[in-house]
């Protein structure tokens, strides 16, 4: 029983690749997104563009993705985040949530 409930949870998880554009650099943003993410259970990483936005990789359920991605609508709370856009796609399988550079 217990394996066919690991495999649902495989197949039941997506990847959101999402977009913050605002004042979101300089304030925590990154390692913010890491500690929601992990509180979550979400996996795959957060990283800095340099164009000033975020960009997010999270794979996890439907449920866990809606719950983060309303956080990064807020972020820390140095932050002011203007616009969040977000693409589902195919999991990755990550293991783990961190800060790329």
């Amino acid at each position: 029983m217990f394996r066919n409930r690991e495999k649902s949870k495989m197949e039941n998880k997506i990847l959101y690749r999402i977009h913050v554009k605002g004042r979101v650099q300089g304030v925590g943003f990154r390692y913010g997104t890491v500690r929601e993410a992990k509180r979550r259970d979400i996996t795959g990483f957060v990283k800095n563009q340099y164009d000033g936005s975020v960009y997010i990789e999270a794979e996890g359920s439907r449920e866990q993705l809606l719950d983060f991605v309303e956080w990064c609508r807020r972020g820390p709370g140095a932050a002011h985040v203007k616009s969040v856009t977000v693409d589902p796609a195919p999991p990755e399988n990550y293991t783990d949530f961190t800060v790329e550079f």
